[in-house]
């Protein structure tokens, strides 16, 4: 595999996509595991085993510990010397604590894993999310400069930013600068937002303005897929749903869909010409939970993801940009230079579809995937514009399509 980017990913025109170095495709397929590098060497050893056989090729995870549901327990180590009792030296960093967190940077390269590294986030209890100014500017600045030499790293200003209410706007813009100024290595950069649903669901009105031209891509937090074609058109850039809800049974709303949702949720998000972030939340007697502290993936989504990024990456290089939905509202069309596409229905059901949407003049080649159970099934008969394609009438089914 050829190094990965470390100048800007292409983001003009109609691609609004990744690439390597060479200008080869890279598809993001993410999960995120917030403070897995904070756990026991045990939990961190099967964290990296359950990576290393999964098919994700990023993963989110903080540099500061978190305080939350399921997330009490007291670290052993922190980027400052000190403890809760007595407070922490803000002075000076604890460089034991960094070179753990580069080892296991290294390790994650070592799995082709790239590193999404959470700079600040609202759940504390320690008084790392409302230091003084100019500690978080240090602190920015030694980050950068001990991290910015791994090809792996990608900064993430920050998890749900709008909630770190001591922070002014101009804080983010300041930050997102002095780390493009900093960095010789050019990785990538973003900023992710709270999303509250009953609040949020037609507004983002509270992000962080992703036009800023330093972000390399928009991080968005938001359970409706059905906008990445709109924020594609907006930013003019890639877009990443880093959140969208987790596979689980926790109690909370953004934790305990099926896993036929979270496969539908990465489907969707691929055929509209978007990324999606993988989490899982499955209640332990051990409280390790994936989403989390990493461990052990226990859900029913992985394989399916594997599948889809199997799909995506097979043959030619694809650039899916969304097809307009006109009468089919109910499908996410994908088209890659009108040459190979990936439709999706979703929990939708449908007998048979018209092909309206083909482009006039052109023949295909389809099979009909079960995204659940994971087969292809060819059509036997090429498609036009217009035809009847009789359908399995069940949730979960896909086509693709290539053009003769």
């Amino acid at each position: 595999m050829h190094a990965f980017i470390r100048q800007r990913p292409r983001s003009s025109g109609r691609e609004r996509h990744f690439c390597h170095t060479n200008g080869e495709p890279w598809y993001p397929f993410d999960t995120t595991a917030y403070v897995w590098n904070y756990q026991s060497e045990a939990v961190q050893a099967d964290t990296l085993a359950s990576l290393a056989a999964s098919p994700f090729n990023k993963i989110r995870k903080c540099v500061f510990p978190k305080h939350y549901h399921y997330n009490l327990a007291e670290p052993v180590r922190f980027p400052f010397p000190g403890n809760i009792e007595t407070g922490f030296d803000y002075t000076r960093f604890d460089v034991s604590f960094f070179a753990e967190l580069e080892q296991q940077i290294d390790r994650l390269a070592g799995l082709g894993i790239e590193a999404d590294l959470i700079i600040f986030h609202p759940y504390d209890r320690w008084g790392f999310s409302r230091m003084p100014l100019e500690v978080d500017q240090r602190y920015i600045r030694y980050l950068v400069a001990r991290l910015a030499s791994f090809k792996n790293i990608w900064w993430s200003l920050a998890n749900e930013f709008d909630l770190l209410k001591e922070k002014p706007m101009h804080f983010w813009d300041a930050a997102i600068a002095r780390i493009q100024r900093e960095d010789p290595s050019n990785h990538l950069i973003s900023i992710h937002n709270w999303h509250n649903p009953p609040i949020h669901y037609p507004s983002n009105a509270h992000w962080y303005d992703h036009h800023n031209t330093a972000l390399t891509h928009a991080s968005i937090q938001h359970h409706d897929l059905h906008f990445v074609p709109e924020w594609r058109e907006t930013f003019n850039k890639p877009v990443v749903i880093d959140e969208c809800c987790y596979e689980g049974n926790v109690d909370l709303g953004w934790g305990n869909i099926t896993a036929q949702k979270m496969v539908a949720l990465f489907w969707h998000g691929v055929c509209l010409g978007g990324y999606v972030t993988h989490g899982e939340t499955w209640l332990s007697d051990d409280e390790i939970i994936w989403w989390s502290h990493g461990g052990k993936l226990k859900g029913e989504s992985v394989k399916r993801i594997a599948f889809l990024r199997q799909l995506l990456e097979e043959g030619a290089a694809k650039r899916l940009a969304p097809v307009p939905w006109g009468s089919h509202w109910d499908t996410s069309m994908g088209m890659s230079d009108e040459r190979w596409g990936l439709f999706y229905f979703g929990d939708h059901c449908p007998g048979y579809k018209m092909m309206t949407m083909l482009p006039p003049d052109s023949v295909w080649k389809v099979d009909i995937i079960d995204t659940w159970e994971m087969t292809i099934t060819p059509v036997a008969q090429e498609i036009r514009q217009g035809d009847k394609l009789e359908l399995p009438g069940k949730p979960w089914i896909a086509l693709r399509l290539q053009r003769l």
